[in-house]
């Protein structure tokens, strides 16, 4: 029996679908204007981990993860790079798309960009300003009251007045309350005309919260079983998102709320302003995709992740003697038998808010018992449950050859890459290029920043 933690009423519950056997779940994608960070990184893992489990436990799960294609920071970036939303936006999913693949994570059923929803998010406003939740501010921006709305503040716990007082609300003297949020912003001269739509209040773009409101109702309906994203999103988007949705429609809007955890980095909350803040393309220049996938599931998703290179060490080193196990009993294949004692064991953890820490140690308990008994069955069901959390899925032997591989050959990537900068500090171009070339060759692709020169395999 499955139980979730719903971050709505706060405790583990039973988890029921609406409609018997089918599963619809949506959670917040990315806003698409630079590349994937490790916080991203989590959310991509542990919800495909969650639509793997939901799918081996036999429902029928249609998943969305929606794209954030319209955005002030995705205007001003490609403000500053003087190029299109889309040429920008498209680079950006494209790499996004690079970055989850590497990493194991299944497409979702379903992956829409905002863009093509404005139709649906104006008949969602239009509701809203006929039921006198919204209202045209001074400046001309629609916005959403939010006073009006008797269940405001059920998700975070905390009152309106809490809610005023504690946390970091949009500041606008246009609005008749600092919580009031906004719907549907009006245009500016001095916006591009391609994020400009026609629409009764006049031309504009939509607010960031009624995108996913809009995406998610015409998706999955007006009423669905389970709502996902980052910690950072429950208030106040998630919780903007429960106001627009069961304001206009007059009923529940999602059963239950999953959240997954921070990602810090060594003890601290990882962000630019503090200097520890980590691309997955950087984390993948140095560790195999696998590893950084595994060295998230072996934490509880509700928990803070703490990234540092030892834990990434050790994670590689964990996944090893997993492989190491397999490669040690000829003919394993990946089977799950649900009546073994190992099996009931993975499936009560996973059963029990998707306790993958728990799951991992299992299959360590069988790694132990095939390096000591060399059965081919419990080699067999240690590569079929792991599989079921996107892990062990290469030959051994395939995968042990590139670790043994791994730090030499980025020790030789990173001395190369000295070398190409010295070349071009010398503003010898011709000795830089072919460096990058030789590099190609060997399917290291460099990619320099500002920061520096990152790399990784094609």
């Amino acid at each position: 029996m499955l139980t979730i933690h719903n971050t709505l009423t706060r405790k583990k519950e039973v988890f029921v679908p609406i409609v018997a056997g089918k599963v619809r779940m949506y959670v917040c994608g990315m806003t698409v204007y630079d590349y994937c960070h490790l916080g991203h990184a989590r959310v991509l893992v542990v919800f495909d981990m969650v639509t793997r489990w939901l799918r081996a436990s036999g429902f029928d799960v249609t998943y969305v993860r929606n794209i954030t294609d319209i955005d002030d920071k995705i205007i001003r970036r490609a403000g500053e790079r003087g190029e299109s939303i889309r040429t920008l936006t498209d680079r950006f999913i494209a790499a996004m798309h690079e970055d989850a693949d590497a990493l194991g994570v299944l497409r979702p059923d379903h992956e829409p960009r905002a863009t093509d929803y404005v139709d649906s998010m104006q008949s969602l406003i239009a509701r809203l300003h006929e039921k006198g939740l919204a209202y045209v501010a001074e400046n001309r921006d629609v916005c959403y009251a939010v006073r009006k709305f008797d269940g405001y503040g059920k998700l975070s716990g905390k009152s309106i007045d809490e809610l005023r007082a504690g946390e970091r609300v949009e500041v606008s003297g246009d609005k008749r309350d600092p919580l009031d949020f906004v719907l549907w912003k009006h245009a500016r001269e001095d916006e591009p005309e391609e994020v400009k739509w026609s629409s009764p209040w006049g031309s504009g773009r939509p607010g960031w919260h009624i995108e996913c409101s809009a995406m998610s109702s015409d998706l999955l309906g007006e009423h669905f079983d389970i709502h996902g994203g980052g910690q950072d999103l429950q208030f106040p988007h998630h919780e903007n998102e429960i106001a627009q949705s069961e304001g206009a429609h007059g009923h529940a809007f999602v059963n239950f709320w999953m959240h997954n955890g921070f990602v810090r980095v060594d003890d601290e909350k990882m962000s630019k302003s503090l200097g520890n803040f980590f691309t997955i393309r950087e984390v993948l220049a140095k560790y195999d995709p696998e590893v950084v996938r595994f060295f998230i599931l072996r934490a509880h998703y509700r928990s803070p992740l703490n990234y540092s290179d030892a834990h990434l060490d050790d994670a590689r080193s964990a996944l090893t003697r997993l492989y190491t196990a397999l490669k040690n009993v000829e003919g394993a294949k990946a089977s799950v038998d649900w009546d073994e004692p190992h099996a009931v064991r993975f499936k009560a953890a996973m059963d029990d808010d998707f306790n993958t820490a728990e799951a991992v140690a299992v299959l360590f308990d069988l790694a132990n018992e095939a390096n000591r008994t060399g059965s081919i069955a419990i080699a067999s069901q240690l590569k079929g449950l792991a599989g079921v959390l996107g892990l062990l899925t290469r030959e051994a032997r395939v995968y042990l050859q590139g670790s043994e591989a791994a730090d030499g050959d980025a020790a030789a990537i990173e001395k190369s890459i000295e070398q190409r900068a010295a070349a071009k500090k010398a503003r010898d171009f011709a000795e830089a290029d072919r460096i990058r070339a030789e590099l190609l060759a060997r399917g290291i692709v460099l990619e320099d920043s500002a920061q520096g020169t990152t790399w990784r395999r094609a």
